[in-house]
């Protein structure tokens, strides 16, 4: 998918961290299990996830980019967190997501996060590849030959 984003709540990747939290609370609730140390490691987990995503953010704000993944960027940010990933407010999403899991569901980690990083990549990260080959093709292929998508 790489035309206009999807219309709706859908459309914001936030609203997919929170249902994919959800699920893992659910589980947890259901399937109650965990192991020694999971609770701290998933904790420390959300902790670095919501540095990644403010430290990204950040570095896009102050090269005035736009944070919006709703909206066609405003210019190709490579330096900085995005030196090391080209979507690190995903990746922190994802370890986020990994430390909820870890603190509610620990096995639920083995489905949960690769599912949502699928989801994100099929329906926002595909997208704004797109957008970011259509506005600056040189800078971003240089860009995707050095630099991973997720780390």
């Amino acid at each position: 998918m790489t035309g206009e984003p999807h219309r709706g709540p859908l459309q914001y990747p936030q609203l997919w961290i929170i249902l994919f939290g959800a699920a893992a609370w659910l589980i947890g609730r259901v399937f109650p299990h965990g192991f020694p140390g999971d609770t701290l490691l998933g904790w420390v987990l959300v902790i670095l996830g919501l540095v990644l995503m403010a430290w990204a953010a950040l570095t896009m704000l102050r090269a005035k980019a736009s944070v919006d993944p709703t909206r066609r960027p405003t210019g190709l940010v490579t330096h900085g967190i995005y030196a090391l990933s080209r979507n690190p407010i995903y990746l922190g999403d994802a370890v986020l997501l990994a430390g909820l899991c870890l603190i509610w569901a620990p096995l639920s980690l083995i489905v949960l996060v690769p599912g949502f990083m699928a989801v994100i990549t099929r329906r926002f990260i595909a997208r704004e590849e797109a957008w970011l080959r259509e506005r600056d093709p040189a800078g971003y292929a240089a860009w995707a030959a050095t630099t991973r998508r997720w780390l």
